[in-house]
C-alpha cells in the first residue's frame, strides 16, 4: 500500500495524492487505474488518454504540483460498471482503487487496488452467457485446459492436443476472452493465439497456495493452481465458492470440433452471425438464465452413454404426457432469478437487498416445483427431488430481515426491515420521527417548568435549543439543569442534558442507521455463505429440469419423435426434416427424406444440382444425431440409430485471410482434421470436397478421400459431390450407395423436388441453375455450346466464340409452359412445377 508517510515529500515532483497514484500505477503497469476521488473514479496520464478515446470522455487536466497539467478524465462512481464493461470488452484490465481509511482523518487517505477486472474475470456480468478465462499447461503429449466463469462458479477441465489448432478450437468454441500461461508455455503458440484471435494472453508465474480438488491429475493441478493464483491476485480474495471441476471426458461425450459447430450452426448461424437461425435458437425455450447456459453445454457436448440419454428422453416423454404439470413447473421457473450469479455476489460482498429478495423469491418456488415433480411419480425424476431440498430457514431469514422496497445499494439505508433489529428500529424512528421526539420533549419541559410559552428551535450555529422569553426567565430554576447558550433581545436560549443527548441522536441517526444496516446486512450474508454448495446444487438441478422442459416444449410444438438406439452400426431415419429451416419456413411445407445406412453401408454418395437440397439433407442428419444424443426428441417420423462418438464436417467455402489460408487450403485442413480423428463410430459430413482446385485434381482427391474413409476408418459418411463421375464407385465398393437430389426437367427448365432418391445422377444441371438465376440468355446459350464441345472432345481446347449470339426476350414462364408435358408429370411433380411458375410470375 502506498502511504503518504512513506513518501519523500521534499523531492516529490507532484502533490502527495498524485504521488500516491503513481506508486499504485507502478505496481500495475498493464492496468487502467480507476482512482476513487469522492463520487468519481479518475484516470490520469496515459490511462486518461486511453479511456477518453475508448469511452468518448472529455479529456481535461489537473494541477498536480508540476508545471504542466496532468491529463485527466473520470466517470461517476454509481455508473462505473458500464464503463468498465466497455473497456474490458476491448481487451483492457481495469484496477479499482478505493479509500481504505477514514477521509476525515489527518493526512492523505490510504488507498489501494481492491479488485482488478479483466476480460475473462468480470463478476458483474448480467448476461445469460458464460464468460470464461482459461489456464493452459503444456505437456509432451497433451495441453491441459482449465477454464472457469467466476460469475457463476462453473469450472471445466479438458485435455487438448498440443497444437495451435486445437487450442484455437477451444477458444473459439467457448468464446474465451483471456488466457493465463507460464513463461515456459511455447512462445510460438502464444503469438499464434494473439495474432489470430481477439484474446488477452497473460503470463502468470507466481503461484499461491490454493485448495486443489483431489480429482485433478498432475498436469491439471498445475493449470488449476496457476489460474487460481492469477484470480486471487486480481480479485483480491479467495474464490471459495467455485464448483468442483467438470471434466470433458471423450469417453462419455460426443466430440464436435469448432469447424463442425460452426458448419452445423449449433450456436450461431453462419448468415446472421448470431443466435437466430441456429439449433440453440430453436431449442432455447428455457425459462431461466441458468437453463439457457446449461442448454449450450448440452449442445457442445452431447452424451455417448446410453443410460444418461435414455434417462433424459424418459423425462422429456413424461413432461409430454403430463402437459398441465409441465406448464405449472414452467410458470414457477419463470419467476426464478440467476441463482449462481447471486451466490457469487454474496461471496464478493457486492450483493444488495434486491439480490436477497430475488434469492428469497426463487427459493419460495421450491416446494411447488418439488410437489409437481413428485406428482409425476417417475423413476428418472425422483432423484432430482432430493436435490431440491426446501430452504425455509433462508426464506424466513430474508423475509424477516430485508425490506421489500430495499434500494439498489446498501450505502443509503432502507435495507433492513422494521422489527428485525431494535437498535436499528430506534435509529429509524429517530431519523424519520425526530420532529415527534422534539414535540414530546417540548411538552414535557412545559409541564416540568410550568413555562407555557417555552419552545424548542434549531439553527446551524447552535443546534437545538430551548427558547424562553424575558418575562418567564425567573421561572428557570437550577434543578432544571438549563445551560445558557445565547442571549437575545427578547429572551434567552438554553440547552439541557436531555436535549443535547437527543440532538446527538437526531443529527447522527441517519449516519448511524446506514452504518449499522450495512454491518447487519454483511452479517446476514455471512449466514448465507455456508449454504453455497446446497444453493449451487439446487441451481444446477433447476437448470437441468428447465432444459428438459424446453425439449418437451419444442418436441410437442414441432411434432418431434423419440429416437431409439442400437449397438449395430446403422442409421434408419424416416421422414427426416431440418428442424431450424422448418421453423424459419413457417407456412411453407418442408420436404422430408428418408435415411437408411444399414450395417453394410458406410458411405452415401450424394449427387444432384446446386440448390437441390444435398447440403440441407446432410446437415439435418447431423442435427438429428445431436438432438438424439442430448436427450431431445428428433424431427422425424422414426429415428433408429447407433450412438456416435464424434461428428466431423467439411461444409461451405471459407477463407482465413489473416492466417494466409485460401478456401481450398482450409478445405484440406478441415478434411485432414476429420480423417485424423474419426473412428468407425463417427459421423462424417463432406460437402463438395475438391471443388476448390482444378477439375481433375479435385475429382482425384475426392475419390481418394472416399476410398481412404471406406478402407481405413469405416465411419458413417455422407459425401455430396458434383463429380457425378464418382458414382461408378458403387459398382466396385459394396459399402457405398448412390443417392441423388431429384429434379423435374422439362426441356431446359428444372424444378427442384428436394427429394433424395436411390441411384446416381449423371449430370450436374449447373447451366440450368444459372438459368434459374436469370443470367443473360447469351451466356446460357454460349455455356451450352462450350459444354457440348467439352463433352465431345474432353482433351482438346474449346474453340473461341466466333460471333455474337443474339439474345431472345421470351418470358421464362412462356418458355417453360411451352415445353411442359403434362401427361408425363406425377401429381407431386405437377405441384412443384406450378409453384415454380407462380414464383416466376412474381
Amino acid at each position: 500500500m502506498v502511504k503518504y508517510k512513506d513518501m519523500k515529500e521534499k523531492n516529490a515532483p507532484y502533490t502527495p495524492m498524485m504521488m500516491q497514484y503513481l506508486g499504485i500505477k507502478e505496481k500495475y503497469p498493464d492496468t487502467l487505474i480507476f482512482f476513487r476521488l469522492g463520487d468519481f473514479y479518475e484516470l490520469f496520464f496515459d490511462d486518461a488518454k486511453t479511456a477518453s478515446q475508448e469511452l468518448g470522455l472529455v479529456l481535461t487536466g489537473k494541477n498536480a504540483g508540476s508545471d504542466e497539467r496532468v491529463p485527466m478524465c473520470g466517470v461517476p462512481h454509481h455508473s462505473s460498471k458500464n464503463y468498465i464493461a466497455k473497456l474490458i470488452s476491448r481487451g483492457y484490465k481495469v484496477g479499482i482503487v478505493e479509500q481504505l481509511s477514514d477521509p476525515s482523518s489527518k493526512g492523505i487517505v490510504d488507498r489501494d487496488v481492491i479488485q482488478i477486472y479483466t476480460p475473462g474475470a468480470f463478476v458483474e456480468s448480467l448476461e445469460s452467457e458464460h464468460n470464461f478465462i482459461v489456464s493452459l499447461a503444456w505437456a509432451e503429449h497433451q495441453c491441459v485446459a482449465v477454464y472457469l466463469d467466476i460469475s457463476t462458479g462453473d469450472v471445466f477441465v479438458e485435455s487438448l492436443e498440443p497444437s495451435l489448432t486445437s487450442i484455437q478450437s477451444l477458444i473459439i468454441t467457448r468464446a474465451i476472452k483471456e488466457i493465463v500461461v507460464s513463461h515456459q508455455f511455447p512462445k510460438t503458440i502464444r503469438d499464434g493465439l494473439t495474432s489470430s484471435l481477439n484474446v488477452l494472453v497473460t503470463i502468470q508465474d507466481t503461484m499461491v497456495i490454493v485448495d486443489i480438488p483431489p480429482q485433478l491429475h498432475t498436469e491439471e493441478q498445475e493449470a488449476y493452481q496457476r489460474l487460481l493464483s492469477y484470480l486471487v491476485q486480481t480479485q483480491k480474495r479467495q474464490l471459495t465458492y467455485l464448483k468442483n471441476p467438470q471434466r470433458i471426458d471423450p469417453s462419455t461425450m460426443m466430440m464436435i470440433d469448432d469447424f463442425s459447430i460452426a458448419n452445423l450452426e449449433l450456436i450461431h448461424s453462419l448468415k446472421h452471425r448470431g443466435k437466430y437461425g441456429s439449433l440453440y435458437w430453436l431449442l432455447d425455450e428455457t425459462n431461466t438464465p441458468m437453463g439457457s447456459r446449461y442448454l449450450k453445454e448440452m449442445l457442445l457436448h452431447p452424451r455417448t452413454d446410453a443410460a444418461v440419454i435414455e434417462s433424459r428422453l424418459n423425462i422429456v416423454e413424461a413432461f409430454n404426457h403430463h402437459f398441465l404439470v409441465a406448464e405449472s413447473i414452467k410458470q414457477s421457473l419463470k419467476t426464478l432469478y440467476d441463482i449462481p450469479r447471486i451466490i457469487t455476489r454474496l461471496h464478493y460482498q457486492t450483493a444488495n437487498g434486491r439480490d436477497l429478495l430475488s434469492l428469497k423469491k426463487s427459493l419460495k418456488e421450491l416446494p411447488s416445483i418439488r410437489m409437481q415433480l413428485m406428482s409425476l411419480e417417475h423413476k428418472d425424476i425422483l432423484p432430482f427431488i432430493t436435490q431440491l431440498p426446501p430452504q425455509e430457514a433462508i426464506v424466513d431469514l430474508i423475509e424477516q430481515a430485508i425490506d421489500d422496497d430495499a434500494p439498489v445499494t446498501i450505502k443509503e439505508g432502507g435495507v433492513i426491515k422494521k422489527g428485525y433489529d431494535a437498535s436499528i428500529d430506534e435509529l429509524i424512528e429517530l431519523a424519520t420521527g425526530g420532529k415527534k421526539k422534539l414535540l414530546e420533549l417540548e411538552v414535557n419541559e412545559r409541564e416540568r417548568t410550568g413555562i407555557k410559552n417555552l419552545k424548542i428551535g434549531f439553527n446551524k450555529v447552535f443546534g437545538y435549543y430551548i427558547e424562553i422569553s424575558n418575562g418567564q426567565l425567573s421561572s428557570v430554576k437550577p434543578e432544571y439543569q438549563y445551560e445558557r447558550r445565547q442571549t437575545l433581545t427578547n429572551g434567552e436560549r438554553f440547552v439541557t442534558p436531555e436535549l443535547k443527548a437527543l440532538e446527538i441522536k437526531l443529527l447522527t441517526a441517519e449516519e448511524q442507521r446506514v452504518k449499522q444496516e450495512e454491518a447487519l446486512f454483511l452479517n446476514i450474508l455471512s449466514q448465507l455463505l455456508p449454504k453455497t454448495k446446497t444453493l449451487q446444487m439446487i441451481a444446477s438441478t433447476l437448470a437441468y429440469i428447465d432444459v428438459l422442459l424446453a425439449f418437451s416444449t419444442v418436441s410437442g410444438r414441432y411434432m418431434f419423435t423419440r429416437p431409439t438406439f442400437t449397438k449395430k452400426p446403422m442409421i434408419d431415419i424416416q421422414d427426416s426434416r431440418h428442424p431450424v429451416i422448418e421453423k424459419v419456413m413457417q407456412s411453407s411445407r418442408f420436404v422430408s427424406n428418408d435415411v437408411l445406412m444399414d450395417e453394410h453401408t458406410h458411405t452415401l454418395l450424394i449427387t444432384g444440382p446446386n440448390m437441390g437440397g444435398k447440403s440441407t439433407f446432410m446437415r439435418q442428419v447431423a442435427l438429428t444425431v445431436i438432438l438424439a444424443q442430448i436427450g431431445c426428441f428428433v424431427p422425424a417420423r422414426k429415428a433408429h440409430m447407433m450412438i456416435f462418438d464424434a461428428i466431423y464436417t467439411r461444409i461451405g467455402a471459407t477463407d482465413d485471410l489473416v492466417g494466409g489460408q485460401s478456401t481450398f487450403m482450409m478445405e484440406m485442413a478441415q478434411t485432414n482434421f476429420a480423417l485424423t480423428h474419426a473412428t468407425d463410430k463417427s459421423l462424417l459430413i463432406f460437402d463438395e470436397i475438391g471443388r476448390g482446385t482444378a477439375t481433375f485434381d479435385g475429382m482425384a482427391l475426392a475419390q481418394a478421400i472416399i476410398e481412404y474413409v471406406i478402407e481405413h476408418i469405416q465411419s458413417k459418411t455422407l459425401f455430396s459431390t458434383h463429380y457425378h463421375e464418382l458414382t461408378h464407385l458403387a459398382q466396385t465398393v459394396p459399402t457405398l450407395k448412390n443417392i441423388h437430389a431429384a429434379v423435374v426437367e422439362v426441356e431446359d427448365n428444372i424444378t427442384f423436388l428436394y427429394k433424395l432418391k436411390q441411384g446416381a445422377m449423371n449430370q450436374s444441371y449447373g447451366i440450368n441453375v444459372a438459368k434459374l438465376a436469370h443470367l443473360p440468355e447469351g451466356i446460357i446459350h454460349r455455356a451450352k455450346t462450350i459444354l457440348t464441345e467439352l463433352e465431345n472432345q474432353p482433351t482438346q481446347k474449346v474453340k473461341p466464340i466466333q460471333s455474337t449470339v443474339k439474345e431472345t426476350r421470351i418470358s421464362p414462364v412462356e418458355k417453360m409452359l411451352s415445353t411442359i408435358d403434362v401427361n408425363a408429370l406425377t401429381p407431386l411433380e405437377a405441384l412443384q412445377v406450378l409453384d415454380s411458375l407462380k414464383k416466376k410470375l412474381k
